[in-house]
């Protein structure tokens, strides 16, 4: 039985993107050239992704010449907030609470690190800006 398609990003598919989101649109050999790290990924093997980025709502295609120039539809931001949110239902039962418990539990988190979660915390704590 087939495996039901993710609409979120595989880590191939998320290489493919941050070099699409720093591009901005690039054609399947500007990306391929641009893909840091290892593996390395095959001509046929980018084409396929974009093709399943496409289908997934991620990027679109235009013809320019021969070439496909490819372009993200989906902002880095939005994407994370994406991932976020699926990583709090499947893993913290829907609780930020949780989740954060867990990133403090974790790992140190050094004083500047700190400072900057306490000022968002208190940017959106509702309490205090009243």
């Amino acid at each position: 039985m087939a495996r039901k398609p993710s609409s979120h990003l595989t880590d191939a598919e998320l290489r493919l993107m941050d070099v699409l989101w720093t591009k901005g649109a690039a054609t399947v050999a500007e990306v391929l050239e641009s893909l840091p790290g290892q593996p390395p990924l095959a001509y046929s093997s980018v084409i396929t992704i974009l093709r399943i980025l496409e289908t997934k709502g991620y990027v679109r295609h235009s013809k320019e010449g021969r070439a496909f120039h490819y372009e993200p539809l989906v902002a880095r931001q939005q994407a994370r907030r994406s991932a976020i949110a699926q990583v709090l239902q499947r893993f913290f039962d829907g609780s930020p609470e949780l989740l954060m418990a867990s990133l403090f539990e974790d790992r140190a988190i050094d004083a500047r690190e700190l400072r900057r979660l306490r000022k968002l915390i208190d940017q959106s704590n509702p309490e205090k800006q009243a």
